[in-house]
Protein backbone atom coordinates (compact mmCIF):
# COMPACT_ATOMS: atom_id res chain seq x y z
CA UNK A 1 0.00 0.00 0.00
CA UNK A 2 1.11 3.53 -0.68
CA UNK A 3 2.81 5.20 2.24
CA UNK A 4 3.14 1.91 4.12
CA UNK A 5 6.54 0.47 4.88
CA UNK A 6 7.41 -2.86 6.48
CA UNK A 7 10.53 -4.50 7.75
CA UNK A 8 12.24 -6.89 5.33
CA UNK A 9 11.43 -10.50 6.20
CA UNK A 10 14.59 -11.99 4.68
CA UNK A 11 18.02 -11.29 6.07
CA UNK A 12 21.02 -12.86 7.77
CA UNK A 13 20.38 -15.31 10.58
CA UNK A 14 20.82 -13.77 14.02
CA UNK A 15 24.10 -14.22 15.85
CA UNK A 16 23.27 -16.48 18.79
CA UNK A 17 26.17 -15.16 20.83
CA UNK A 18 25.66 -11.43 20.40
CA UNK A 19 23.48 -9.86 23.08
CA UNK A 20 22.36 -13.33 24.14
CA UNK A 21 21.19 -13.86 27.73
CA UNK A 22 23.49 -15.89 29.93
CA UNK A 23 20.87 -18.52 30.85
CA UNK A 24 20.45 -20.23 27.41
CA UNK A 25 24.19 -20.68 26.94
CA UNK A 26 24.77 -21.89 30.49
CA UNK A 27 21.90 -24.39 30.38
CA UNK A 28 23.00 -25.69 26.98
CA UNK A 29 26.49 -26.33 28.34
CA UNK A 30 25.04 -27.93 31.47
CA UNK A 31 22.73 -30.33 29.63
CA UNK A 32 25.57 -31.53 27.39
CA UNK A 33 27.63 -32.04 30.54
CA UNK A 34 24.81 -34.19 31.90
CA UNK A 35 24.85 -36.19 28.66
CA UNK A 36 28.58 -36.90 28.95
CA UNK A 37 28.17 -37.82 32.61
CA UNK A 38 25.28 -40.14 31.74
CA UNK A 39 27.42 -41.96 29.18
CA UNK A 40 30.14 -42.48 31.79
CA UNK A 41 27.54 -43.81 34.26
CA UNK A 42 26.13 -46.12 31.58
CA UNK A 43 29.58 -47.56 30.88
CA UNK A 44 30.16 -48.13 34.60
CA UNK A 45 26.72 -49.71 34.85
CA UNK A 46 27.44 -52.12 31.99
CA UNK A 47 30.85 -52.95 33.46
CA UNK A 48 29.80 -53.58 37.06
CA UNK A 49 26.03 -54.13 36.80
CA UNK A 50 25.09 -52.98 40.29
CA UNK A 51 21.94 -51.07 41.29
CA UNK A 52 22.77 -47.87 43.15
CA UNK A 53 20.11 -46.65 45.50
CA UNK A 54 19.03 -44.51 48.37
CA UNK A 55 16.86 -47.14 50.05
CA UNK A 56 13.18 -46.36 49.87
CA UNK A 57 13.66 -43.24 47.74
CA UNK A 58 15.82 -43.64 44.62
CA UNK A 59 17.00 -46.69 42.63
CA UNK A 60 19.35 -46.26 39.66
CA UNK A 61 19.11 -49.35 37.47
CA UNK A 62 19.74 -50.09 33.79
CA UNK A 63 16.53 -48.42 32.59
CA UNK A 64 17.36 -45.29 34.60
CA UNK A 65 20.83 -44.86 33.14
CA UNK A 66 19.72 -45.68 29.60
CA UNK A 67 16.95 -43.09 29.77
CA UNK A 68 19.39 -40.55 31.19
CA UNK A 69 21.58 -40.94 28.11
CA UNK A 70 18.63 -40.74 25.71
CA UNK A 71 16.87 -37.80 27.39
CA UNK A 72 20.00 -35.68 27.84
CA UNK A 73 21.03 -36.32 24.23
CA UNK A 74 17.68 -35.21 22.83
CA UNK A 75 17.60 -32.28 25.25
CA UNK A 76 21.12 -31.25 24.25
CA UNK A 77 20.13 -31.21 20.59
CA UNK A 78 17.01 -29.17 21.39
CA UNK A 79 18.98 -26.71 23.56
CA UNK A 80 21.61 -26.19 20.86
CA UNK A 81 19.02 -25.87 18.08
CA UNK A 82 16.98 -23.40 20.13
CA UNK A 83 19.92 -21.01 20.59
CA UNK A 84 19.21 -19.79 17.07
CA UNK A 85 15.55 -20.76 16.74
CA UNK A 86 14.54 -18.70 19.80
CA UNK A 87 16.97 -15.83 19.10
CA UNK A 88 15.15 -12.53 19.58
CA UNK A 89 12.15 -14.13 21.28
CA UNK A 90 10.72 -12.45 24.36
CA UNK A 91 10.35 -15.90 25.91
CA UNK A 92 13.83 -17.23 25.14
CA UNK A 93 15.10 -17.45 28.73
CA UNK A 94 11.79 -18.79 29.99
CA UNK A 95 11.80 -21.42 27.23
CA UNK A 96 15.29 -22.62 28.13
CA UNK A 97 14.46 -22.80 31.83
CA UNK A 98 11.36 -24.85 31.01
CA UNK A 99 13.22 -27.18 28.65
CA UNK A 100 16.02 -27.79 31.14
CA UNK A 101 13.49 -28.20 33.94
CA UNK A 102 11.68 -30.83 31.89
CA UNK A 103 14.97 -32.67 31.32
CA UNK A 104 15.85 -32.76 35.01
CA UNK A 105 12.31 -33.81 35.95
CA UNK A 106 12.38 -36.79 33.57
CA UNK A 107 15.84 -37.79 34.81
CA UNK A 108 14.52 -37.75 38.38
CA UNK A 109 11.35 -39.62 37.39
CA UNK A 110 13.17 -42.62 35.92
CA UNK A 111 15.29 -42.83 39.09
CA UNK A 112 12.42 -42.43 41.58
CA UNK A 113 11.58 -45.51 43.64
CA UNK A 114 9.22 -44.16 46.29
CA UNK A 115 5.68 -44.12 44.90
CA UNK A 116 4.93 -40.63 46.26
CA UNK A 117 8.07 -39.22 44.62
CA UNK A 118 7.26 -41.02 41.37
CA UNK A 119 3.72 -39.61 41.36
CA UNK A 120 4.89 -36.08 42.18
CA UNK A 121 7.45 -36.09 39.36
CA UNK A 122 4.86 -37.46 36.93
CA UNK A 123 2.63 -34.48 37.70
CA UNK A 124 5.56 -32.05 37.42
CA UNK A 125 6.60 -33.49 34.07
CA UNK A 126 3.15 -32.88 32.60
CA UNK A 127 2.86 -29.36 33.99
CA UNK A 128 6.26 -28.33 32.62
CA UNK A 129 5.39 -29.69 29.16
CA UNK A 130 2.07 -27.82 29.23
CA UNK A 131 4.03 -24.67 30.09
CA UNK A 132 6.23 -25.20 27.00
CA UNK A 133 3.15 -25.72 24.80
CA UNK A 134 1.76 -22.36 25.95
CA UNK A 135 5.09 -20.57 26.26
CA UNK A 136 3.76 -17.57 24.33
CA UNK A 137 1.70 -15.80 26.96
CA UNK A 138 0.22 -13.29 24.51
CA UNK A 139 -1.14 -15.88 22.07
CA UNK A 140 -4.60 -17.03 23.11
CA UNK A 141 -4.48 -20.18 20.96
CA UNK A 142 -1.25 -21.22 22.67
CA UNK A 143 -2.85 -20.70 26.07
CA UNK A 144 -5.86 -22.74 24.98
CA UNK A 145 -3.58 -25.56 23.78
CA UNK A 146 -1.72 -25.51 27.08
CA UNK A 147 -5.02 -25.75 28.94
CA UNK A 148 -6.12 -28.75 26.85
CA UNK A 149 -2.80 -30.51 27.49
CA UNK A 150 -2.89 -29.65 31.18
CA UNK A 151 -6.34 -31.25 31.58
CA UNK A 152 -5.18 -34.47 29.93
CA UNK A 153 -1.95 -34.57 31.93
CA UNK A 154 -3.78 -34.02 35.21
CA UNK A 155 -6.22 -36.80 34.29
CA UNK A 156 -3.25 -39.08 33.67
CA UNK A 157 -1.78 -38.05 37.03
CA UNK A 158 -5.05 -38.78 38.85
CA UNK A 159 -5.17 -42.25 37.28
CA UNK A 160 -1.56 -42.88 38.28
CA UNK A 161 -2.38 -41.73 41.80
CA UNK A 162 -5.28 -44.21 41.95
CA UNK A 163 -3.00 -47.00 40.73
CA UNK A 164 -0.22 -46.23 43.20
CA UNK A 165 -2.67 -45.93 46.09
CA UNK A 166 -4.31 -49.24 45.19
CA UNK A 167 -0.93 -50.99 44.95
CA UNK A 168 0.18 -49.55 48.29
CA UNK A 169 -3.14 -50.59 49.84
CA UNK A 170 -2.77 -54.16 48.53
CA UNK A 171 0.92 -54.75 49.27
CA UNK A 172 1.63 -52.34 52.11
CA UNK A 173 4.79 -51.31 50.21
CA UNK A 174 5.79 -47.77 49.26
CA UNK A 175 8.46 -48.42 46.61
CA UNK A 176 8.15 -49.30 42.95
CA UNK A 177 10.79 -52.01 43.28
CA UNK A 178 9.09 -53.46 46.35
CA UNK A 179 5.72 -53.60 44.61
CA UNK A 180 7.33 -55.31 41.63
CA UNK A 181 8.94 -57.92 43.87
CA UNK A 182 5.57 -58.62 45.52
CA UNK A 183 3.67 -58.88 42.21
CA UNK A 184 3.08 -62.61 42.69
CA UNK A 185 0.73 -61.80 45.54
CA UNK A 186 -1.38 -59.41 43.45
CA UNK A 187 -4.83 -60.23 42.16
CA UNK A 188 -8.50 -59.48 42.67
CA UNK A 189 -10.47 -56.29 42.17
CA UNK A 190 -7.94 -53.92 43.76
CA UNK A 191 -5.20 -55.18 41.44
CA UNK A 192 -7.55 -54.82 38.46
CA UNK A 193 -8.23 -51.19 39.38
CA UNK A 194 -4.50 -50.51 39.75
CA UNK A 195 -3.52 -52.24 36.51
CA UNK A 196 -6.36 -50.62 34.56
CA UNK A 197 -5.46 -47.17 35.89
CA UNK A 198 -1.80 -47.70 34.95
CA UNK A 199 -2.74 -48.63 31.38
CA UNK A 200 -5.09 -45.64 31.04
CA UNK A 201 -2.44 -43.27 32.44
CA UNK A 202 0.06 -44.62 29.90
CA UNK A 203 -2.47 -44.25 27.07
CA UNK A 204 -3.12 -40.59 27.88
CA UNK A 205 0.55 -39.70 28.28
CA UNK A 206 1.49 -41.44 25.01
CA UNK A 207 -1.48 -39.85 23.15
CA UNK A 208 -3.04 -43.14 22.10
CA UNK A 209 -6.46 -43.09 20.46
CA UNK A 210 -8.91 -41.82 21.76
CA UNK A 211 -6.69 -39.56 23.92
CA UNK A 212 -4.70 -38.12 21.00
CA UNK A 213 -6.47 -34.76 20.87
CA UNK A 214 -4.02 -33.05 23.23
CA UNK A 215 -1.09 -33.98 20.99
CA UNK A 216 -2.73 -32.72 17.80
CA UNK A 217 -3.73 -29.52 19.64
CA UNK A 218 -0.17 -28.86 20.80
CA UNK A 219 1.18 -27.42 17.54
CA UNK A 220 1.36 -23.98 19.14
CA UNK A 221 4.51 -25.16 20.92
CA UNK A 222 7.81 -23.94 19.45
CA UNK A 223 9.18 -26.58 17.07
CA UNK A 224 12.08 -27.52 19.42
CA UNK A 225 9.54 -28.13 22.19
CA UNK A 226 7.52 -30.29 19.80
CA UNK A 227 10.66 -32.28 19.03
CA UNK A 228 11.26 -32.86 22.75
CA UNK A 229 7.61 -33.74 23.24
CA UNK A 230 7.44 -36.30 20.43
CA UNK A 231 10.92 -37.70 21.07
CA UNK A 232 10.71 -37.80 24.86
CA UNK A 233 7.50 -36.86 26.64
CA UNK A 234 5.14 -39.28 24.88
CA UNK A 235 7.55 -42.12 25.66
CA UNK A 236 6.54 -41.85 29.31
CA UNK A 237 3.69 -44.30 28.72
CA UNK A 238 6.10 -47.04 27.68
CA UNK A 239 8.42 -46.27 30.58
CA UNK A 240 5.47 -46.43 33.01
CA UNK A 241 4.39 -49.87 31.77
CA UNK A 242 7.99 -51.10 31.88
CA UNK A 243 8.50 -49.83 35.44
CA UNK A 244 5.34 -51.63 36.53
CA UNK A 245 5.78 -54.64 34.23
CA UNK A 246 5.41 -57.16 37.10
CA UNK A 247 1.99 -55.65 37.86
CA UNK A 248 0.84 -55.63 34.22
CA UNK A 249 1.98 -59.18 33.48
CA UNK A 250 0.05 -60.77 36.35
CA UNK A 251 -2.83 -61.69 34.03
CA UNK A 252 -2.59 -62.73 30.37
CA UNK A 253 -6.05 -61.31 29.61
CA UNK A 254 -4.90 -57.83 30.59
CA UNK A 255 -1.84 -58.30 28.38
CA UNK A 256 -4.12 -59.12 25.45
CA UNK A 257 -6.13 -55.97 26.18
CA UNK A 258 -2.92 -53.89 26.09
CA UNK A 259 -2.01 -55.50 22.74
CA UNK A 260 -5.45 -54.64 21.34
CA UNK A 261 -5.24 -51.04 22.62
CA UNK A 262 -1.80 -50.56 21.11
CA UNK A 263 -2.81 -52.16 17.81
CA UNK A 264 -5.90 -49.94 17.52
CA UNK A 265 -3.77 -46.82 17.94
CA UNK A 266 -1.03 -48.10 15.62
CA UNK A 267 -3.48 -48.79 12.81
CA UNK A 268 -5.58 -45.72 13.60
CA UNK A 269 -2.52 -43.46 13.53
CA UNK A 270 -1.66 -44.72 10.05
CA UNK A 271 -5.20 -43.96 8.86
CA UNK A 272 -5.26 -40.52 10.50
CA UNK A 273 -1.94 -39.63 8.89
CA UNK A 274 -3.31 -40.47 5.44
CA UNK A 275 -5.74 -37.51 5.50
CA UNK A 276 -3.33 -34.93 6.94
CA UNK A 277 -1.91 -32.25 4.65
CA UNK A 278 0.38 -30.20 6.92
CA UNK A 279 3.82 -31.41 7.95
CA UNK A 280 3.49 -31.16 11.72
CA UNK A 281 0.01 -32.69 11.60
CA UNK A 282 1.38 -35.71 9.75
CA UNK A 283 4.18 -36.04 12.28
CA UNK A 284 1.67 -35.85 15.14
CA UNK A 285 -0.50 -38.63 13.66
CA UNK A 286 2.65 -40.66 13.01
CA UNK A 287 3.52 -40.36 16.71
CA UNK A 288 0.06 -41.61 17.66
CA UNK A 289 0.65 -44.71 15.53
CA UNK A 290 4.22 -45.28 16.70
CA UNK A 291 3.26 -45.01 20.36
CA UNK A 292 0.59 -47.60 19.63
CA UNK A 293 3.31 -49.94 18.37
CA UNK A 294 5.33 -49.28 21.51
CA UNK A 295 2.41 -50.07 23.84
CA UNK A 296 1.56 -53.15 21.78
CA UNK A 297 5.11 -54.48 22.20
CA UNK A 298 4.74 -54.05 25.96
CA UNK A 299 1.47 -55.99 25.78
CA UNK A 300 3.22 -58.79 23.92
CA UNK A 301 5.57 -59.04 26.89
CA UNK A 302 8.64 -57.65 25.10
CA UNK A 303 9.45 -54.63 27.24
CA UNK A 304 12.97 -54.50 25.81
CA UNK A 305 11.44 -54.11 22.34
CA UNK A 306 9.16 -51.32 23.64
CA UNK A 307 12.10 -49.38 25.08
CA UNK A 308 14.15 -49.95 21.92
CA UNK A 309 11.22 -48.69 19.85
CA UNK A 310 10.80 -45.51 21.88
CA UNK A 311 14.55 -44.77 21.61
CA UNK A 312 14.70 -45.27 17.83
CA UNK A 313 11.42 -43.43 17.32
CA UNK A 314 12.79 -40.58 19.42
CA UNK A 315 15.81 -40.18 17.14
CA UNK A 316 13.62 -40.28 14.05
CA UNK A 317 10.93 -37.92 15.30
CA UNK A 318 13.35 -35.38 16.78
CA UNK A 319 15.07 -35.15 13.39
CA UNK A 320 11.74 -34.91 11.56
CA UNK A 321 10.49 -32.02 13.69
CA UNK A 322 13.73 -30.06 13.71
CA UNK A 323 13.95 -30.38 9.92
CA UNK A 324 10.23 -29.84 9.28
CA UNK A 325 10.85 -26.39 7.81
CA UNK A 326 12.84 -27.94 4.97
CA UNK A 327 9.90 -30.14 4.02
CA UNK A 328 7.55 -27.29 3.25
CA UNK A 329 7.53 -26.69 -0.49
CA UNK A 330 6.09 -23.37 -1.61
CA UNK A 331 4.55 -24.74 -4.78
CA UNK A 332 1.00 -24.98 -6.02
CA UNK A 333 -0.25 -28.44 -7.01
CA UNK A 334 -0.86 -28.85 -10.70
CA UNK A 335 -2.00 -31.53 -13.11
CA UNK A 336 1.57 -32.80 -13.27
CA UNK A 337 1.98 -33.13 -9.49
CA UNK A 338 2.83 -36.73 -8.65
CA UNK A 339 0.12 -38.59 -6.75
CA UNK A 340 1.71 -41.32 -4.68
CA UNK A 341 -1.43 -42.79 -3.08
CA UNK A 342 -2.83 -45.58 -5.16
CA UNK A 343 0.32 -46.06 -7.20
CA UNK A 344 1.31 -49.71 -7.03
CA UNK A 345 4.86 -51.00 -7.14
CA UNK A 346 5.97 -53.02 -10.16
CA UNK A 347 5.72 -56.80 -9.79
CA UNK A 348 9.49 -57.20 -9.67
CA UNK A 349 9.86 -54.38 -7.15
CA UNK A 350 7.20 -55.89 -4.91
CA UNK A 351 8.85 -59.32 -5.06
CA UNK A 352 12.20 -57.77 -4.10
CA UNK A 353 10.58 -55.92 -1.19
CA UNK A 354 8.68 -59.03 -0.05
CA UNK A 355 11.77 -61.26 -0.15
CA UNK A 356 13.77 -58.59 1.71
CA UNK A 357 11.09 -58.44 4.41
CA UNK A 358 10.92 -62.22 4.82
CA UNK A 359 14.69 -62.57 4.89
CA UNK A 360 14.89 -59.71 7.38
CA UNK A 361 12.45 -61.50 9.66
CA UNK A 362 14.60 -64.64 9.49
CA UNK A 363 17.71 -62.63 10.40
CA UNK A 364 15.86 -61.09 13.36
CA UNK A 365 14.69 -64.53 14.53
CA UNK A 366 18.19 -66.01 14.28
CA UNK A 367 19.75 -63.14 16.24
CA UNK A 368 17.08 -62.78 18.95
CA UNK A 369 15.24 -66.11 19.03
CA UNK A 370 11.91 -64.27 18.73
CA UNK A 371 9.48 -65.94 16.35
CA UNK A 372 11.11 -69.34 16.65
CA UNK A 373 8.24 -70.61 18.83
CA UNK A 374 4.48 -70.42 18.47
CA UNK A 375 3.93 -67.57 20.93
CA UNK A 376 3.58 -63.77 20.95
CA UNK A 377 7.13 -63.55 19.55
CA UNK A 378 5.66 -64.50 16.17
CA UNK A 379 3.66 -61.26 16.08
CA UNK A 380 6.76 -59.25 17.00
CA UNK A 381 8.67 -60.90 14.15
CA UNK A 382 5.70 -60.30 11.83
CA UNK A 383 5.97 -56.57 12.44
CA UNK A 384 9.71 -56.67 11.75
CA UNK A 385 8.91 -58.35 8.42
CA UNK A 386 6.08 -55.91 7.74
CA UNK A 387 8.16 -52.82 8.56
CA UNK A 388 11.11 -54.05 6.47
CA UNK A 389 8.82 -54.81 3.52
CA UNK A 390 7.28 -51.33 3.66
CA UNK A 391 10.66 -49.59 3.93
CA UNK A 392 12.13 -51.72 1.13
CA UNK A 393 9.14 -50.98 -1.10
CA UNK A 394 9.53 -47.25 -0.49
CA UNK A 395 13.24 -47.48 -1.30
CA UNK A 396 12.53 -49.35 -4.53
CA UNK A 397 10.01 -46.70 -5.58
CA UNK A 398 11.83 -43.52 -4.63
CA UNK A 399 15.55 -44.25 -5.05
CA UNK A 400 16.92 -42.67 -8.24
CA UNK A 401 19.30 -45.49 -9.15
CA UNK A 402 19.26 -47.70 -12.23
CA UNK A 403 16.73 -50.52 -11.85
CA UNK A 404 19.16 -53.39 -11.29
CA UNK A 405 21.33 -51.37 -8.93
CA UNK A 406 18.26 -50.31 -6.96
CA UNK A 407 16.98 -53.86 -6.56
CA UNK A 408 20.42 -55.11 -5.57
CA UNK A 409 21.04 -52.27 -3.09
CA UNK A 410 17.83 -52.83 -1.11
CA UNK A 411 18.88 -56.03 0.71
CA UNK A 412 22.43 -54.70 1.14
CA UNK A 413 21.02 -51.70 3.01
CA UNK A 414 18.27 -53.34 5.04
CA UNK A 415 20.02 -56.49 6.28
CA UNK A 416 22.68 -54.52 8.19
CA UNK A 417 19.91 -52.27 9.55
CA UNK A 418 18.04 -55.30 10.91
CA UNK A 419 21.25 -56.65 12.42
CA UNK A 420 21.83 -53.31 14.16
CA UNK A 421 18.24 -53.26 15.42
CA UNK A 422 18.54 -56.80 16.77
CA UNK A 423 21.83 -55.98 18.51
CA UNK A 424 20.37 -52.81 20.05
CA UNK A 425 17.29 -54.73 21.14
CA UNK A 426 19.36 -57.44 22.82
CA UNK A 427 21.57 -54.82 24.48
CA UNK A 428 18.60 -52.87 25.81
CA UNK A 429 16.90 -56.05 27.04
CA UNK A 430 20.05 -57.06 28.92
CA UNK A 431 20.19 -53.66 30.62
CA UNK A 432 16.62 -53.86 31.88
CA UNK A 433 15.78 -55.58 35.11
CA UNK A 434 12.48 -56.70 33.56
CA UNK A 435 12.31 -60.18 32.10
CA UNK A 436 10.45 -61.00 28.89
CA UNK A 437 6.87 -62.11 29.57
CA UNK A 438 6.01 -64.04 26.41
CA UNK A 439 2.33 -64.96 26.09
CA UNK A 440 0.54 -67.65 24.14
CA UNK A 441 -0.43 -66.93 20.55
CA UNK A 442 -4.18 -66.31 20.28
CA UNK A 443 -6.77 -65.57 17.64
CA UNK A 444 -6.54 -61.88 18.55
CA UNK A 445 -2.89 -61.80 17.46
CA UNK A 446 -3.88 -63.25 14.09
CA UNK A 447 -6.71 -60.74 13.70
CA UNK A 448 -4.28 -57.89 14.42
CA UNK A 449 -1.81 -59.15 11.80
CA UNK A 450 -4.54 -59.50 9.16
CA UNK A 451 -5.98 -56.11 10.10
CA UNK A 452 -2.63 -54.37 9.60
CA UNK A 453 -2.16 -55.98 6.21
CA UNK A 454 -5.67 -54.86 5.22
CA UNK A 455 -5.13 -51.27 6.38
CA UNK A 456 -1.76 -51.08 4.63
CA UNK A 457 -3.12 -52.39 1.31
CA UNK A 458 -6.15 -50.10 1.51
CA UNK A 459 -4.02 -46.99 2.09
CA UNK A 460 -1.30 -47.84 -0.41
CA UNK A 461 -3.79 -48.70 -3.13
CA UNK A 462 -5.98 -45.67 -2.41
CA UNK A 463 -9.11 -47.70 -1.62
CA UNK A 464 -9.79 -45.60 1.47
CA UNK A 465 -10.04 -42.47 -0.68
CA UNK A 466 -13.22 -43.71 -2.35
CA UNK A 467 -15.28 -43.53 0.84
CA UNK A 468 -16.33 -39.98 1.62
CA UNK A 469 -17.79 -41.12 4.93
CA UNK A 470 -14.47 -42.65 6.01
CA UNK A 471 -12.53 -39.59 4.84
CA UNK A 472 -14.74 -37.20 6.81
CA UNK A 473 -14.59 -39.42 9.91
CA UNK A 474 -10.79 -39.56 9.76
CA UNK A 475 -10.52 -35.83 9.09
CA UNK A 476 -12.76 -35.05 12.06
CA UNK A 477 -10.69 -37.35 14.27
CA UNK A 478 -7.53 -35.39 13.41
CA UNK A 479 -8.98 -32.00 14.27
CA UNK A 480 -7.41 -30.23 17.26
CA UNK A 481 -9.56 -28.38 19.77
CA UNK A 482 -11.23 -25.51 17.93
CA UNK A 483 -9.97 -22.83 20.31
CA UNK A 484 -6.36 -23.81 19.55
CA UNK A 485 -6.67 -23.06 15.82
CA UNK A 486 -5.15 -19.85 14.43
CA UNK A 487 -7.77 -18.52 12.04
CA UNK A 488 -6.17 -15.12 11.47
CA UNK A 489 -2.46 -14.35 11.44
CA UNK A 490 -3.18 -11.00 13.08
CA UNK A 491 -4.10 -12.89 16.24
CA UNK A 492 -0.49 -14.01 16.64
CA UNK A 493 1.86 -11.39 18.00
CA UNK A 494 4.64 -12.46 20.34
CA UNK A 495 5.26 -8.90 21.41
Amino acid sequence: MSGHSSKPMVGPLPDTTANSPLVPGALTWLVWSLFVTSIVVLIVKIRFGAVWEIPGLVAIDGLTVLMWVVVTFFSGIVHSYSRRYMAGSTYKTRFFIGTFGFTVTVMALVAADHVALFGFLWVAMGLVMAELIGINGGWKQAQAAAMVARKYFLASSVLLGIALTALWWTTGLTTVSGIGAAADTLGGSVWLVAAGALVLAAMIQSALIPFHSWLLSSMTAPTPASALMHAGFVNAGGILLTRFAPVITVDSTLMLAVVAIGAASAGGGKLLKSVQTDIKGKLGCSTVGQMGFMIMQAGLGFFGAAITHLILHGFYKAYQFLSSGEQVEHTTPSETTEHTIGRMTSAVGFVVALLTGLAGGMVFTVLTGKGASVDSGLLLTFFVVFTTLHAARSAVEHTSLPTLARYGAVPLVFFPAIVIYAVVYEGVSNLLSVSTATTELTLLHGVIAVGFVGIYIAIESGVHEHSQRLYVALLNATQPSSNTLLTSTEEYNEY
